[in-house]
């Protein structure tokens, strides 16, 4: 099961360029292209202003369902919120990448920053004032996901008119390794802001206060990532798409997808991982934090550990690319078991260390495959095609998951959280059992 796309609102372009310096040859090694790159002004702009983006990325994510459990304590309305702010950000990302292609990055993606200030600014302020009530949460919900769905192909299509091909590689090593150290850092600095800022009782103004600072902080990462960026300076020669009609590429990369068997089988199988396993497991987590001992503190810390063995999974997978269980495929079906296997026992721990300890192994196996199949993908399909095949990619996580956290929201009220957690775990060892006996996902290799 790979580790979802990066957060909402994320501006780094950890994935971008890749596809555009997979096949360049630099004429120098890998440290020193690092090396010329920190001596890049326009590179250190862009990065610094990533940075804070990031980190203030993992404050929102961790106080937004924080603040939607402190205001009513009801699973429903996490996920209802969770959905309004995802489905719009899935939904729209195509939309958004055309209009990148007929502008500039540069210009969508400032655009962005300042809608994403003013939304979560008004959001901290409604939170520190006592004024912010459920109707609002769900309109700022929506505002922000739809203003997501344009920073995201803006900030991915960013990074290749910012450094020059030879380059690329070197720049999205270094813009992923600090997109999962903020994966790390930022949901333990988040939790342990919120614990120390305000954690009364649900339904008073102390227990969301803490969440308040938190948002006021990602609005100021905004502001400040937006001055950054005013500062670096496109690349000359970038060629800007003719307009096209949007709806009717979408549709032909669709049938594309659908008539290669190996793509249709693993887009299906992760769609249903996303529909049956991400979608409870969003919901799941935050309530587990409720009953820990460390509270707000314990989700930040769970999020960081699973952010941390992501990075680490990463880190092996570059060592050992070629680490598999017999074929690539197969590979995959038995690291999905075994994770479903970890959730089994999430629901029953009783302190932070515990789901600390399975969320880094979880983040650990996921890591490890998350690089062999974005790997993948970019090697099977077209170039032509490869933006549409990776947003498919990203909507399955990002628009099917969030409607089914809605769902869970709902089933929360007739089932225990150690029964969803177990649940879950068994379903995914029953996909992985179903994909083994009826589909050809255990022969793809890496070829």
């Amino acid at each position: 099961m790979q580790t979802p796309p990066p957060s909402p609102s994320s501006t780094s372009s950890s994935h971008s360029g890749t596809r555009f310096g997979a096949h360049v040859e630099s004429t120098s090694g890998p440290n020193d292209g690092r090396s010329r790159l920190v001596r890049d002004r326009n590179f250190r702009w862009m990065l610094s202003g990533a940075v804070v983006s990031m980190l203030g990325d993992q404050f929102t994510l961790i106080a937004l369902p924080w603040l939607v459990l402190k205001m009513t304590g009801d699973p429903l309305v996490l996920g209802t919120v969770l959905a309004l702010i995802s489905v719009p950000r899935a939904l729209f990302m195509l939309i958004g990448g055309a209009l990148v292609d007929r502008h500039s990055p540069k210009r969508v993606l400032m655009l962005t920053k300042y809608v994403n200030t003013a939304l979560l600014g008004l959001l901290a302020a409604l939170v520190l004032v006592d004024g912010l009530t459920l109707w609002m949460t769900y309109l700022l919900a929506f505002a922000i996901g739809l203003s997501t769905a344009f920073s995201i192909p803006s900030g991915t299509a960013m990074l290749p008119s910012v450094v020059p091909p030879e380059q690329l590689q070197a720049a999205n090593s270094i813009m992923l390794g600090l997109r999962q150290a903020s994966m790390f850092l930022g949901p333990l600095l988040a939790g342990v802001l919120i614990a120390l800022s305000g954690d009364g009782a649900p339904g008073s103004a102390e227990a969301t206060r803490g969440t308040g600072v938190a948002f006021a902080l990602d609005a100021f990462s905004f502001a400040l990532s937006a001055w950054t960026l005013s500062k670096v300076i496109p690349l000359t020669g970038r060629s800007q798409a003719a307009p096209q009609a949007v709806f009717s590429a979408v549709a032909e990369g669709l049938r594309f997808f659908w008539r290669d068997n190996a793509l249709r089988a693993c887009f299906l199988y992760w769609g249903a991982i996303a529909l049956l396993i991400h979608g409870p497991v969003q919901i799941a987590l935050p309530l587990l934090a409720t009953q820990l001992d460390l509270g707000a503190a314990a989700f930040g810390i769970m999020l960081g550990a699973h952010g941390a063995g992501t990075l680490a999974g990463m880190v092996v997978s570059g060592i050992k690319p070629r680490m598999r269980v017999g074929t690539l495929g197969l590979t995959l079906l038995l690291v999905d078991a075994a994770i479903g296997l970890l959730f089994v026992p999430m629901g029953q721990i009783t302190n932070t260390w515990q789901g600390a300890l399975l969320m880094g192994t979880i983040g650990l196996l996921g890591g490890f495959m998350q690089v062999a199949v974005f790997t993948w993908i970019q090697r099977r399909v077209p170039q032509a095609m490869l933006g549409r095949a990776m947003s498919l990619f990203m909507f399955i996580f990002m628009g099917l998951a969030p409607m089914s956290a809605a769902v869970a929201g709902w089933l929360m009220r007739s089932i225990t959280l150690g029964q969803l957690f177990a649940g879950s775990g068994m379903v995914l060892v029953g996909l992985v059992l179903v994909a083994l006996a009826t589909s050809r996902i255990r022969h793809l290799t890496d070829a």
